[in-house]
C-alpha cells in the first residue's frame, strides 16, 4: 500500500470506521451503554492499541533495517565496479573493450532502476525498455556474463599482468556476490496482503473509539489527528518495505559516482 491513493483510501477507512461507531453509539440503547459496557470496551481497546503499536514497531523495525542493509547493498557494489574497472585499468589498454561494455552495463542499471532521473551521457549502453526496475535482468546479466567470459580469456604476457588478472578475477567474484545481494534486497519483506490484515485491524481499532468517544469537538479532532497519523506511518513501513522508488528510495548517487570513476 505504497502509493498516495492507497493511503488516502485507508485514512478514509479509518476516519469511516470512527463515524460509524460513533453512529452507532448514538443509536444503542441505555442498557448497552452503562458504565460496565463502557468499560469492557475501553479494556478490549487498550488491548488492540497495544497490540498496534507493537505490530507497527516491529514492522518499522523490519524494514528499516532491510532498507538500511540495501543501501549498504547498493554502495558496496558501486564500490566495488569501480574497483573492478581500476583494476582493468591497471591490466593494461588491452581491457579497453571490456572496460566499455562494464561501462555500458552500469549505465545501463542507472537509467533501468532510476527511469524518472536524467540518464547517463557520453556513454552507450543498450535499450533499457522493458528491463525491471528491479530484480534479475536477463539483458543485463548477459552483458555482466560477457565481462566474465571475456576477463577470463586474456593471456597475461608477463608476471605483473598475471597477478594483476588474478586480482581482477577475485574481485569479480566478490562484484558477482554483491550484485546478487543488490538484487535480492530490491524484494518487498512484507506481502501487500499483509497490509490489508493491517489495514482491518485498525479500521475496528478506529470503529471502537467511534463506539466509545463522546461526539464533540475535541474527540473528533483527536480521532482524525489519530487516523491520519496512523495513515503516515503505515504509509512510512510500506514505502520503506521498497528500497527503490518512493519518498524514501536509495539515491542513484553511489552509481553515478562509480560510473564517472569508470569514465576517467
Amino acid at each position: 500500500m505504497p502509493d498516495i491513493l492507497s493511503s488516502a483510501v485507508l485514512l478514509v477507512l479509518l476516519c469511516g470506521a470512527a463515524a460509524l461507531g460513533s453512529f452507532v453509539r448514538m443509536r444503542l440503547p441505555e442498557e448497552h451503554r452503562s458504565r460496565e459496557s463502557m468499560e469492557v470496551v475501553q479494556l478490549t481497546i487498550m488491548l488492540l492499541v497495544t497490540f498496534t503499536s507493537i505490530v507497527l514497531g516491529l514492522l518499522t523495525g523490519s524494514v528499516k533495517s532491510g532498507f538500511d542493509a540495501a543501501y549498504h547493498a547498493r554502495g558496496t557494489y558501486a564500490a566495488g565496479l569501480a574497483q573492478m574497472d581500476q583494476c582493468l585499468r591497471d591490466y593494461g589498454p588491452e581491457t579497453d573493450p571490456v572496460r566499455e561494455q562494464l561501462r555500458s552495463y552500469v549505465a545501463a542499471v542507472i537509467a533501468s532502476t532510476w527511469p524518472d532521473e536524467k540518464p547517463p551521457v557520453n556513454v552507450s549502453y543498450p535499450d533499457v525498455k522493458g528491463i525491471p526496475m528491479t530484480g534479475e535482468s536477463p539483458k543485463l546479466g548477459a552483458i555482466f556474463d560477457r565481462v566474465r567470459s571475456e576477463l577470463r580469456e586474456f593471456q597475461p604476457k608477463n608476471a605483473v599482468q598475471q597477478r594483476v588478472l588474478s586480482d581482477c578475477l577475485s574481485e569479480f567474484s566478490d562484484l558477482a556476490k554483491s550484485r546478487w545481494d543488490v538484487i535480492e534486497g530490491s524484494d518487498q519483506s512484507i506481502s501487500p496482503p499483509f497490509y490489508w490484515v493491517l489495514a482491518i485491524w485498525l479500521v475496528i481499532l478506529f470503529a471502537s473509539f467511534g463506539l466509545t468517544a463522546p461526539p464533540n469537538r475535541v474527540t473528533i479532532l483527536i480521532v482524525g489527528l489519530t487516523a491520519v497519523s496512523i495513515t503516515i506511518a503505515v504509509a512510512v513501513i510500506a514505502d520503506l518495505d521498497q528500497p527503490y522508488g518512493g519518498v524514501f528510495g536509495i539515491p542513484s548517487t553511489s552509481m553515478r559516482k562509480a560510473l564517472d570513476d569508470m569514465m576517467r
